[in-house]
C-alpha cells in the first residue's frame, strides 16, 4: 500500500476539520449559536457591539480576539478593520495595534496554508466573487510586490489574498514579509484612530483612512513600475 505524503496527510485533516464543523453546526446547538452570533456581530457594523463582546470575556478578552481576528481571515469577507477598531478601544493604541496586527498576521498564514493544501479549485469555490486570474498575472510579474500593494489597499479583500497567495510558489516567509509590512501602516493609523473614534465619525474616518491606503498603493505600483521600465 502507498503512503500517504504530507501535503495528502494535511488535506486529509483540513477535510476531518471542515467537517466537524459542518457536524457541530448542525447538530451542536451550543456551537451553532455561538457562531451565528459572531457572524452577526460582524454583519452589525458596530465596533460598540464588538467591544462588549470582546470584555465579556474577561481575561480571555485577548485571546478571543485574537480568534476572532483569525476566524475573520477565513471567512469572507468579513470586515477586520471593526476588529482593530475594538482592540485599540479596548487595549489602548499601540496595545490594541499590536494585537491586530499579529493576530492579522497569523490569520493571513492560516489562509495561505488552507490554499496550499486545499488547492486552486476549492479555493475559487470559498471565493466566488473574486477572480483568481485577475491576480495570476500579477504575481507572475510582481512576485511578493503584488501582495504588498493589496495589503495596503482596503477595498481589496484581505484573505482572498492570502488564499490566492498561498496557490503560488511564494515562499511563507516572504508572503509574511509582505504582508507585515503592507498591514502596518494601515493597521497603526486605524488603532490610533479607533482609540478615539465615537459614533458615526468611524464612517468618516474609514473612508479618510481609506484614500490614505490608496494614495500609498499607488506611490508603490509607480515605483515598481518605474524600476521595472528601467530594468527592461
Amino acid at each position: 500500500m502507498k503512503s500517504l505524503n504530507k501535503k495528502q496527510v494535511a488535506r486529509i485533516l483540513l477535510i476531518l476539520v471542515i467537517l466537524i464543523c459542518i457536524l457541530c453546526f448542525l447538530y451542536v446547538p451550543a456551537f451553532k449559536s455561538k457562531l451565528t452570533q459572531v457572524l452577526m456581530l460582524f454583519r452589525s457594523m458596530s465596533v460598540e457591539s464588538i467591544v462588549g463582546y470582546i470584555k465579556s470575556f474577561g481575561v480571555w478578552a485577548v485571546l478571543i480576539s485574537f480568534l476572532l481576528m483569525m476566524f475573520q481571515s477565513v471567512i469572507a469577507p468579513l470586515p477586520a478593520f471593526l476588529l482593530t477598531f475594538a482592540n485599540a478601544a479596548i487595549f489602548g493604541w499601540w496595545q490594541g495595534a499590536i494585537l491586530s496586527w499579529t493576530s492579522a498576521m497569523a490569520g493571513a498564514l492560516l489562509c495561505f496554508y488552507i490554499a496550499r493544501i486545499a488547492g486552486r479549485d476549492v479555493v475559487e469555490k470559498m471565493n466566488k466573487n473574486f477572480s483568481l486570474q485577475t491576480l495570476d498575472d500579477y504575481f507572475d510579474r510582481y512576485g511578493k510586490h503584488t501582495i504588498l500593494i493589496c495589503r495596503l489597499l482596503p477595498f481589496i479583500s484581505f484573505d482572498f489574498i492570502s488564499y490566492a497567495a498561498g496557490l503560488t510558489a511564494i515562499k511563507p516567509l516572504a508572503f509574511l514579509i509582505a504582508t507585515g509590512l503592507g498591514q502596518l501602516p494601515a493597521t497603526l493609523v486605524y488603532s490610533y484612530v479607533g482609540s478615539n473614534l465615537t459614533g458615526n465619525s468611524q464612517k468618516v474616518m474609514f473612508g479618510l483612512m481609506s484614500m490614505f491606503a490608496l494614495f500609498i498603493g499607488i506611490y508603490v505600483i509607480k515605483k515598481i513600475y518605474t524600476d521595472k521600465k528601467r530594468t527592461s
